[in-house]
């Protein structure tokens, strides 16, 4: 098994908002990744004593052995289980009715010697090779989807489209969320390889267009995970001035990338 994981933080002054990692059972049998990308929340109240990434890390701890250590239950049940377990680490202090309470995009994949599950909440991707090298996106579109009139103000997010039916979801205080992740399971005959990307690093298929999903996987499993951040953050410094891609977007955003042939 080879196994790569790269998570940089898009403002070296700032700290990281994502989560990354590769669970391995002492059992020697089957594992599982778990990455995570911490909301950012605008400027302002949260509800919220704790920062993104105290909530990133308790969120990715707790689904990572729930993950792990319960092979048998289904990675929605983990994901709702890892939200309780953190909301109540911080249900006494701390507002998690707050429309802007620590959240996050989620990408789960776990593996035994029969079956690959995977879980997706939001804008993270999970991409995943065959034997004979083609290439399958597995994405929860919802934000992507939506029109760009319902996210012109943080606002206007928080109010009709975050968390909200015929909107997104992300994983924040409510356990229920976890219900409306895209789920699934393959046989673990077709699949060779996974790679889970936050959408700092997804940036080079969805903004700067360098390729599709199957070059984006091509590149990470020749030139390696630390290649494609690399490139990323020289494409965003190239635009930093002409905003041709990135529009309204920040220049520099956190990117993880986790790859695991099986």
């Amino acid at each position: 098994m080879r196994t790569e994981l790269v998570s940089e933080p898009g403002d070296p002054a700032r700290p990281n908002e994502d989560f990354a990692s590769v669970g391995l059972p002492a059992s020697g049998q089957g594992g599982a990744l778990v990455v995570l990308d911490g909301v950012t929340p605008p400027r302002g109240e949260t509800g919220c004593l704790h920062s993104v990434p105290w909530f990133t890390a308790r969120l990715g701890g707790a689904l990572t052995e729930l993950t792990v250590s319960l092979p048998d239950v289904p990675l929605a049940e983990a994901l709702a289980g890892a939200i309780t377990r953190t909301a109540d680490a911080h249900r006494e202090t701390c507002d998690l009715s707050h429309p802007r309470t620590p959240q996050a995009t989620v990408v789960v994949a776990r593996w035994s010697s029969e079956t690959v599950e995977y879980l997706i909440l939001s804008d993270s991707a999970l991409l995943t090779e065959s034997p004979n090298r083609t290439i399958t996106p597995y994405l929860d579109d919802r934000l992507a989807r939506l029109p760009r009139a319902s996210l012109a103000t943080d606002a206007m997010i928080d109010a009709h489209v975050r968390n909200k039916e015929g909107g997104f979801f992300t994983a924040a205080a409510d356990p229920t969320v976890a219900s409306r992740a895209v789920t699934g399971v393959l046989p673990r005959g077709e699949v060779r390889a996974l790679a889970a990307l936050t959408d700092g690093a997804t940036r080079w298929v969805e903004k700067f267009r360098e390729g599709d999903w199957s070059d984006c996987f091509t590149f990470v499993r020749k030139e390696g995970a630390r290649a494609l951040v690399d490139r990323v953050r020289a494409l965003e410094l190239a635009d930093a001035e002409e905003r041709t891609y990135l529009r309204r977007s920040k220049t520099h955003d956190d990117a993880t990338v986790v790859y695991v042939e099986l």
